[in-house]
């Protein structure tokens, strides 16, 4: 006796363990038939809460104070219909299964109820189906969650690789940006050296230099391959409102040591906001004021920088007191740039940018 009632107690004790919890809202007037959806809910292995509602309004406040796993809903019902709550529960933005449980559907409107978004259709005759759709519909249920969490998982992956790709080539660029410069110093006075001293010392002396010479130049071809790639993904960039005086500003700041050197003064006026790519814009500073400094006649280099609104844009111009451009080149740099090659000669160069609205 102890023996089978021991097996009893177990077995008794697994079905409850194996009880599925299940929270339904039922939509239904008649407390019978009410009473016969939860009967053979718990005969089939769910261990139910419910609440029961015959109101839209009363729908409306359960589903916002109790949201259910599963709404088992009459058709018809004397102030409104069950397809009425899954309208609810689109507004709510809910995702909860609706099964309509009706004593008469027929085939065609059932179909047509579940093109609308029911879930599934269960006749009161047919009760001993009930059980079985509430399960699919969880699974169902499960199955979407678990997929729009991987969906958004994905999409905060790729928000992040592109954050980071784009983090990557900004800052190849601006290493590649901040490296020219003294890379130039390098490269310059390793030439000079070898042109100055060639044959003046021994020949370890020569074949040293020429080392060095050779190295920093492949160094500088190595930088501007990687400026280049790194323009190649910044070009995809969307526009940014941009404080042009504080991207001149820090171009300046970086060329100090260059300008220092030559003895030369930059200048500018105030300059305006824009919508423009950040570190293009400073290329573009940089390249010019570079220009500047490089071909200038014996007087010290004065840079004057400036921009004035036309025709909705805003024209910034780059001017400086540097030898110019020959007049026999005066036919490409037309053709390049679209400027009237006196201009260019006189040192004077301009570009648009699109206002910042």
């Amino acid at each position: 006796m102890t023996s089978a009632g021991t097996a009893i107690s177990r077995e008794a004790e697994s079905s409850a363990e194996s009880k599925v919890k299940l929270r339904a809202l039922l939509v239904e007037d008649n407390a019978v038939d009410a009473e016969l959806v939860l009967r053979a809910l718990r005969g089939s292995g769910f261990e139910v809460v419910s609440d029961l509602v015959q109101s839209a309004e009363d729908f409306r406040r359960v589903v916002r104070s109790n949201c259910p796993d599963v709404v088992l809903a009459d058709y018809n019902l004397p102030q409104w219909t069950g397809m009425e709550a899954l309208e609810i529960l689109r507004q709510e933005g809910l995702d909860v299964p609706l099964i309509l449980v009706s004593g008469a559907l027929g085939d065609v409107k059932a179909v047509e109820c579940i093109k609308q978004g029911a879930t599934d259709y269960v006749l009161k005759d047919s009760m001993t189906r009930l059980p079985a759709s509430v399960r699919r519909a969880l699974q169902e249920k499960d199955l979407r969650q678990q997929r729009k969490k991987a969906e958004g998982d994905l999409a905060q992956k790729a928000e992040e690789l592109a954050r980071s790709n784009h983090e990557l080539e900004q800052f190849a660029y601006v290493a590649s940006h901040d490296l020219q410069e003294p890379l130039r110093m390098v490269a310059s006075y390793t030439e000079l050296l070898a042109e100055r001293y060639h044959g003046k010392l021994d020949d370890k002396a020569d074949k040293y230099i020429a080392y060095a010479v050779d190295g920093a130049k492949r160094m500088q071809r190595l930088i501007n391959d990687l400026l280049a790639y790194a323009r190649v993904g910044s070009r995809a960039g969307a526009l940014q409102p941009t404080d042009a005086a504080a991207v001149l500003d820090s171009v300046v700041t970086m060329m100090r040591q260059t300008i220092a050197v030559s003895q030369a003064e930059v200048v500018w006026e105030k300059l305006p906001m824009v919508r423009a790519d950040e570190v293009q814009l400073g290329q573009v500073f940089q390249n010019l004021i570079g220009n500047a400094l490089k071909f200038h006649g014996p007087r010290s280099p004065r840079i004057e920088i400036g921009a004035a609104p036309k025709d909705g844009m805003w024209r910034f111009s780059v001017a400086d007191n540097g030898i110019g451009i020959a007049a026999e080149s005066g036919g490409r740099i037309r053709s390049a740039l679209g400027h009237d090659p006196g201009t260019a000669a006189r040192g004077a160069r301009g570009r648009q940018v699109r206002r910042e609205a």
